[in-house]
């Protein structure tokens, strides 16, 4: 058993009340400092500042021949009080819910009777009662189709031409992958990893793109990274558990990852045809399907030595096309 020398001893310090008083010190004086601000702000008193409005426009819809409803968030620290409207540079009257004065993060909708004509543009303005203006625009007047379960069908329709059936076509290339050498699955699965590569990149532009468009109190652009970020950490916690994982799992997580990618473009699609952007949804549309067949190669390629279950390539093929479906929904 060993035994602590006087020497030893002598060199551990004695935490008496006064020493313990001393260390303590500077965080009280902080603590003081930190109460000091909250009690009298930033000491610039009660001076008159302009204030500061942010009011986002989300949404711009036509729900009615005659009819434009806004809906509206105010992402700024200070109140938001809307005065008055203009269509196409002229003023209209205008109802707003549920107050004219919006509080931070408060939302409203304003309804604008104005007689919209069908495929032309136009152009939205709210002035505040500080005389800051906000501007919105209709691209291309169509009403907004309300929701029926035929319409639901028609888009479910399109995030499979765009998600599921590209995906299985490229699955199909199954057998013919089983009969190259191993030259060529490493060329494939070098493809595979550059697509990989290829649809982070896109996920994350499209992100930072989407992000922009959030008013600024949410901050989104640092969530996109954050949740970035977490997402990596979780892969390479998942990762460490099995350092030889099976190529089924490596397919599976590949398949993960295209779903999350084909959930954006089925939002993509969605909110263009939801806009009346009807040729920029189509051209969405047949550009996404051809694109998307090479995903199923990539799924494909790290299972070309093993002989998976019939159900199992069905299931890779749902994990990675119906996010597609899901977000022609949202979208739309």
């Amino acid at each position: 058993m060993t035994e602590i020398s006087a020497d030893q001893t002598s060199m551990i310090p004695e935490w008496s009340a006064s020493r313990l008083l001393l260390a303590l010190l500077p965080l009280l004086g902080l603590g003081v400092v930190v109460a000091l601000i909250f009690v009298t702000g930033t000491g610039l008193g009660t001076r008159a500042l302009p204030p500061i409005e942010e009011l986002t426009i989300e949404r711009i819809t036509l729900p009615q021949p005659g009819l434009i409803t806004l809906e509206v968030v105010n992402g700024g620290p200070d109140p938001v009080t809307v005065a008055q409207v203009a269509v196409d540079d002229a003023y209209w009257q205008f109802s707003i819910e549920p107050d004219r004065t919006v509080p931070r993060l408060g939302r409203a909708t304003i309804r604008i009777p104005y007689p919209w004509v069908h495929g032309e543009a136009h152009a939205v303005t709210l002035l505040t009662s500080t005389g800051v203006t906000f501007e919105g625009e209709v691209p291309v007047a169509v009403e907004t189709p309300g929701f029926d379960w035929a319409l639901l069908l028609r888009y479910a329709l399109l995030g499979f031409y765009v998600g599921v059936a590209p995906v299985a076509l490229g699955l199909a290339w199954y057998p013919f992958l089983r009969q190259v050498g191993r030259t060529g699955i490493n060329v494939i699965l070098s493809l595979t990893v550059g697509l990989l590569v290829f649809l982070f990149v896109d996920t994350l532009l499209e992100a930072l793109d989407v992000a922009g468009a959030l008013p600024a109190v949410f901050s989104g652009a640092p969530l996109v990274w954050l949740v970035t970020l977490l997402t990596l950490l979780v892969l390479l916690a998942i990762g460490g558990r099995r350092a030889q994982r099976s190529r089924l799992a490596v397919a599976t997580l590949i398949a993960l990852g295209i779903g999350l990618h084909n959930l954006g473009e089925g939002l993509a699609i969605g909110a263009a045809l939801a806009a009346g952007e009807v040729v920029l949804g189509n051209f969405l549309l047949v550009g996404f399907t051809l694109h998307n067949i090479t995903e199923g190669v990539g799924i494909a390629a790290p299972v070309a030595r093993e002989r998976p279950a019939l159900w199992q390539f069905v299931a890779l093929a749902g994990l990675a096309g119906t996010p597609a479906i899901l977000g022609t929904w949202i979208g739309g």
